[in-house]
């Protein structure tokens, strides 16, 4: 499983669950979508994301206007994106989210 991702909500202090999550490869101006999943209860989500990626640059969007919004939360933000490089396919890539309304971070796990 070359990459994966897990998310926090901060606000809540529980995992996000249910929050949808797509991941499109960005080719200069060109962004092709590769797939759209949603958290589990765990706040994890690994499927479409389990295909090996060739080496490139992506983009993962976290929907988290939706996401606070079913929660009654008004989130500043709509769509969360983060861009990286995978460099070497062959290892492993872990993009966790810490997220709130109004903030979030993010890093390379492991």
């Amino acid at each position: 499983m070359p990459l994966s991702t897990h998310v926090l909500d901060l606000a809540r202090g529980v995992p996000a669950a249910d929050l949808a999550v797509d991941l499109v490869r960005v080719d200069d101006e060109i962004r092709t979508p590769l797939g759209s999943t949603v958290t589990d209860a765990g706040g994890r989500a690994a499927a479409p994301f389990a295909e090996p990626l060739e080496r490139a640059v992506y983009e993962l969007v976290f929907h988290a206007g939706a996401y606070f919004a079913h929660h009654d939360i008004i989130s500043f933000y709509t769509d969360v994106p983060v861009r990286f490089r995978i460099e070497n396919p062959a290892e492993r890539y872990h993009v966790p989210l810490l997220l709130s309304p109004f903030g979030y971070s993010t890093y390379r796990g492991s």
